[in-house]
């Protein structure tokens, strides 16, 4: 009997075996949740990795056209500087200026990203696992 005259609830009577397998259980779950918040984790940082990547690759697209149309326009301004006739370079210097501050924007982002999902460790996990630890010990200290 409790304190207050009404018998104990069921659960008080379990066994040492079979409290010792409903803590190995919970702990199993535990530890299966706490490995799927890792997974999500590095889930998301890889994605951010990836779009990084993405950004990165079209900066690389940009410069790549920008320098191929800086040295048609060289040639163009080459010509002309010798020639006197026609300035046509002018618009292909302006492309190519437009291409690169294209690029620059693109790498801009890209840096942007990788450093959000750089290095993609599971620190929410790795905090949760710690604070876990450390609650089961100061409860098995008491």
């Amino acid at each position: 009997m409790s304190g207050n005259g009404t018998p104990p609830p069921s659960s008080a009577e379990k066994n040492l075996g079979e409290i010792v397998s409903e803590v190995s259980e919970k702990a199993s779950l535990l530890v299966r949740q706490e490995i799927d918040l890792a997974k999500a984790e590095v889930t998301q940082k890889v994605t951010k990795l990836t779009r990084g990547v993405v950004a990165g690759a079209a900066a690389g697209v940009f410069v790549i056209f920008a320098v191929a149309v800086f040295f048609n326009g060289l040639a163009w301004f080459l010509d002309d500087l010798l020639d006197q006739e026609t300035n046509n370079w002018v618009g292909f210097a302006i492309v190519s200026a437009g291409l690169f501050v294209l690029g620059i924007l693109a790498a801009l982002i890209a840096l942007r990203l990788f450093k959000k999902g750089a290095p993609p460790m599971p620190n929410l996990a790795i905090e949760e696992a710690k604070r876990t630890r450390e609650e089961l010990e100061r409860s098995t200290t008491s």
